[in-house]
């Protein structure tokens, strides 16, 4: 099943080119805090997944053209992150790198990044105006927690996934010696994770180490490789993360980018495709306006 997040925080099931607006089989009282709707029925899911398996009977169809898709999960509490996870990437960057020696995320672990960075399917790539910082792409693979998950073991880890979605972990560079900022910060300005076009349930991806991840600038392939190749799978991610804090119902973990990173500027269109999962295309923009602390 394929569940969406649209306009005004409505929820639908996606069918085809359609989609089915499933937001009245959710409580009322979330359409105090609609932005939630998503980690609710996460968390509910055990209780509603019958009920929403039956959408075709109770809601009408519009085309999936005509809705504007939010972040397939607009409000999770974490957006963790695996640096370095496909050994093709490690280096690659050059004196632009911050992952010291090789080291992989087996050794360097996860960093965060803002919930608040993130965009849908139907949003643009803002970058800062006026900057002439480079700022890259990294295509990725990411894993939506359905439960609680602390101290997981990675035999036991598959259990804690509801599904899967593409991430576009957009990112500006350090410039050596000059602008080093934290990495976190630099991969949290507002817009650059998006996050979609919807979650795919993980009943409907078998082997989701084993999908193709491709990236493309103006229909130029930058990236292309598969999840088979990362170097920390997703039951040691999980198990990594869930060692030193506790996964909330919604939670993303971005599973790594693939070797091919490089940078797109404003004008540029990025089209992000994960195989059984979906595809996505973002423009790429300035800001309207100027911050009073440029970069």
């Amino acid at each position: 099943m394929k569940i969406a997040s649209f306009n005004d925080y409505r929820v639908g099931v996606v069918d085809g080119d359609s989609i089915y607006d499933i937001t009245n089989t959710l409580p009322e009282f979330l359409a105090e805090i609609p932005r939630q709707r998503i980690n609710w029925l996460i968390n509910h899911w055990g209780d509603m997944k019958d009920v929403i398996a039956r959408y075709r009977q109770g809601s009408k169809a519009q085309p999936l053209a005509n809705v504007q898709l939010l972040p397939a999960n607009p409000a999770p509490q974490h957006v963790f992150a695996a640096p370095a996870n496909y050994q093709k990437h490690i280096g690659e960057l050059g004196d632009r790198v911050v992952t010291p020696g090789g080291r992989s995320a087996r050794q360097q672990g996860f960093f965060l990044k803002a919930p608040g960075s993130l965009v849908g399917a139907s949003g643009t790539l803002q970058l800062p105006k006026g900057s002439s910082r480079r700022f890259d792409h990294e295509s990725e693979l990411a894993v939506i927690i359905s439960k609680e998950a602390r101290n997981i073991p990675r035999d036991r880890a598959m259990d804690y996934v509801f599904g899967y979605s593409c991430l576009i972990d957009a990112t500006m560079r350090i410039e050596k010696g000059v602008a080093e900022e934290e990495r976190s910060m630099r991969k949290s300005f507002e817009t650059f994770t998006p996050l979609g076009p919807w979650i795919v349930t993980a009943d409907e991806v078998e082997f989701p180490e084993n999908l193709s991840n491709r990236l493309w600038v103006n229909d130029e392939l930058r990236q292309s490789a598969n999840t088979s190749e990362m170097i920390v799978g997703i039951e040691e991610l999980i198990e990594l993360v869930s060692s030193v804090i506790t996964l909330q119902p919604g939670d993303v973990i971005a599973t790594g980018t693939p070797e091919g990173v490089g940078p797109f500027v404003p004008g540029d269109e990025v089209r992000i495709e994960i195989q059984q999962v979906g595809s996505m295309s973002l423009s790429v923009v300035e800001t309207d306006a100027r911050a009073p602390r440029a970069y």
